[in-house]
């Protein structure tokens, strides 16, 4: 049914009497809806659903337990009638019409002064559609907006008008893959005026941006930082303190060595404000790429990430406790040794996987004793995720 002259109304109702007949599904749903909205909320209905009676048990509500009865709409800014029985909900719907008051008629919404929409809320927005009768088509409008909200498509902050306080949003891009951003992180993308980006970020993410957002590189790569972080953390406050929109976009998570916290640091100390977004850290979700886990039932159930920047000396653990190293292809071949000499020994299972999710991906398996030689047979390079222990043969052994 569509109806022309529906006027759309939003309803302050705060402390206000609002009266449901009924506590069924549709009644229950219905209460607790007007309490979120603030109203003082009447159910009258002689029987409630759980929710309704321990509302009304801990007084967020009031509850009269029997039917209705003339006279129960009284001093009430908006009733909702939601019995199942067609005379009673036509009883209540005259009482309302006759002293004026706006009701919603469950069962026969062509009666019904007033029509309840499809409610969705968004960072202080609130998303109200109607779907012309038709329920489900509402519903699908509030999802559709409501979905476009939290990836950032709808550009909302187009008009806002006045431009509010610049901010700094550190976001964990994932492993490279495009899709594998968080919805928060790629909200944030949208929204940003300034994209502080890294040589390992998901660099295809930058080709969505608006044309007028600014793109600074500092990408670093292996024995090459031409932005050191000092000037890194600057730049962030700087932009910042010129009110805008600023997104720090990292490669992985910005706390697992992506040095993070010194820029949420930096950043607190002057004075900007600043949100992290947690990313899908490559150590976990690159070694799965490769039909690794880091853990497995029977095999390993413990792990330790670090870095490779200088060879590892020793983990803790044997073969049963998982070792993921980042950003160590340089110091491979010492790392390797140094393990193999422990308590893992040169037989212990390792896997480099390089590019990760990248157009140059490739995964070499070896031992720790006879990695070296392999990585520079193959000219393993970096980025690359290493991953020891016997995790890296479990899912090869299930194959067999």
């Amino acid at each position: 049914m569509t109806n022309p002259e529906l006027y759309p109304l939003g309803l302050r109702i705060s402390g206000r009497k609002v009266v449901v007949i009924g506590a069924g599904k549709i009644g229950t749903r219905r209460a607790l809806g007007l309490l979120n909205s603030g109203a003082d909320v009447t159910v009258i209905s002689p029987l409630a659903s759980p929710e309704v009676a321990a509302l009304a048990r801990g007084g967020k509500l009031n509850w009269v337990a029997r039917e209705y009865q003339a006279g129960d709409l009284a001093e009430a800014w908006l009733v909702h009638t939601a019995t199942g029985v067609v005379e009673v909900d036509a009883a209540v719907t005259a009482e309302a019409d006759a002293q004026r008051t706006l009701v919603v008629n469950a069962a026969e919404a062509e009666k019904s002064s007033a029509w309840v929409p499809s409610v969705g809320r968004f960072d202080g927005l609130t998303v109200a559609t109607f779907g012309g009768g038709d329920p489900r088509r509402g519903i699908a409008l509030r999802d559709s907006i409501i979905s476009k909200l939290l990836d950032g498509t709808l550009p909302i902050d187009a008009v806002r008008g006045a431009r509010t306080e610049g901010r700094v949003a550190l976001v964990g891009g994932g492993p490279g893959a495009d899709d594998l951003v968080t919805v928060r992180g790629q909200r944030l993308l949208n929204e940003a005026d300034v994209v502080v980006t890294d040589r390992l970020g998901p660099r295809h993410l930058l080709s969505w941006l608006r044309p007028e957002v600014e793109i600074i590189d500092v990408g670093k790569s292996p024995n090459n930082h031409p932005v050191p972080q000092d000037e890194i953390n600057q730049i962030l406050v700087d932009q910042a303190k010129l009110g805008k929109k600023v997104v720090r976009l990292k490669g992985g998570d910005p706390y697992v060595l992506g040095r993070g916290g010194e820029e949420l640091d930096f950043c607190v100390a002057n004075g900007v404000q600043v949100e992290v977004v947690p990313g899908i850290t490559s150590a976990i979700s690159v070694p799965a790429l490769a039909g690794i886990p880091v853990t497995h039932r029977g095999v390993a159930t413990s792990f330790t990430v670090t870095t490779g920047h200088v060879p590892v000396s020793e983990i803790s653990g044997g073969r049963d406790h998982t070792v993921v190293i980042l950003m160590g292809v340089a110091t491979l071949a010492e790392t390797a040794a140094n393990l193999a000499a422990g308590v893992r020994g040169p037989e212990c299972p390792i896997a480099v996987i390089e590019d990760g999710y990248g157009s140059d991906q490739r995964i070499t398996r070896s031992t720790l004793g006879d990695i070296d030689k392999v990585a520079e047979q193959v000219g393993i390079k970096s980025p690359a995720v290493i991953v020891i222990g016997d995790v890296v043969t479990e899912r090869n052994k299930e194959e067999e």
